[in-house]
């Protein structure tokens, strides 16, 4: 089973591109969550524009757009950077809906009684609303962040040897063949499952913290 160890070399890219990515998406959603809930009607359509922009378009049109395009205005990026400002740009539009959800979950009377106890704006979120909004918000990072695992191999269609561009090269001169993307199969499931016990497993723990 030759075709195996490129599969299992190419793990640490598809592992860049999708880490590199949500943290793109992760930095970027935080203000475009608050320009979402502005009273500022600019700041609400900006937002709103660039999270439309980002979930309307394809995956693949990203890519193609930043990796092929951008060279026309002079800027030059080799594959993996592509990749991962592509499928950042893209997270950052679904991420930025996700933290929304987590505050909107937690109830008003929260905002209520920390405004009664005094507590400043920068210690009521970070003491009392980010704990609540990031336990409603946990289900919903965890599944993305494993949907973005397997969105990686979109990366291959600009070059990215990820593991999918690595069991495609393979396959055309092996015999092997399809076999080689059963494996890719099971090795994503591999990367996947864990990460969704292990965020189950967190979530357990926070209900826990919390209702105490």
């Amino acid at each position: 089973m030759g075709g195996f160890a490129p599969i299992i070399l190419a793990i640490p890219y598809t592992l860049m591109v999708t880490v590199g990515a949500f943290l793109i998406g992760f930095v970027i959603a935080i203000p475009l969550m608050f320009m979402r809930g502005s009273k500022f009607v600019p700041f609400r359509l900006v937002a709103q524009g660039f999270i439309d922009i980002a979930r309307g378009i394809p995956p693949i049109v990203w890519l193609f757009f930043i990796y092929f395009g951008l060279p026309g205005i002079g800027v030059l990026l080799d594959p993996l950077e592509a990749a991962i400002i592509g499928l950042g740009i893209i997270s950052a539009g679904y991420l930025a809906e996700i933290f929304r959800g987590g505050l909107v979950a937690v109830h008003k009377g929260q905002f209520e009684a920390s405004h009664a106890l005094g507590l400043g704006g920068w210690t009521m979120f970070t003491k009392v609303i980010a704990p609540q909004a990031l336990r409603a918000m946990l289900p919903g990072l965890a599944t993305y962040f494993i949907g973005l695992v397997k969105d990686s191999s979109i990366a291959s269609v600009i070059g990215v040897t990820e593991m999918v561009f690595a069991a495609s090269t393979y396959a055309r001169r092996s015999p092997e063949g399809i076999l080689l993307f059963f494996i890719a199969a099971i090795v994503y499931m591999a990367l996947s499952i864990p990460m969704g016990l292990a965020a189950r497993g967190m979530e357990a723990r926070m209900r826990k913290a919390g209702a105490r």
